[in-house]
């Protein structure tokens, strides 16, 4: 799988909008206004898995060497993974949001 592919624009499932590729080097897999993400990895980058379930976004995460990540949870097979947040303005205040909604919980 090359890089060239994964990197391709996307209707999210979950909540419809139409998701542009990112032209600044960086590569998404979810959706940057609602932070899902599709099932299809079994290991990241191998487009392998038979679940294609919707993955729910359930934490986030902050480290110095790979910044935010999000922690997607499968809505089908409950698998959890995390994924690199790809940086653009709309999903830095999604982000945001998603934090907040979090620690509401």
């Amino acid at each position: 799988m090359t890089r060239k592919r994964e990197n391709t624009s996307f209707q999210c499932e979950k909540c419809g909008a139409e998701v542009i590729r990112l032209t600044n080097g960086s590569y998404r897999n979810h959706c940057p206004y609602c932070l899902y993400s599709k099932h299809l990895d079994n290991t990241p980058g191998d487009r392998l898995s038979e679940c294609k379930g919707l993955m729910k976004p359930i934490a986030l995460d902050y480290s110095a060497k790979k910044g935010h990540q999000i922690l997607h949870q499968c809505v089908k097979c409950k698998k959890t993974q995390k994924n690199k947040a790809a940086t653009d303005t709309v999903q830095e205040d999604n982000i945001i949001q998603l934090m907040y909604q979090l620690q509401l919980k």
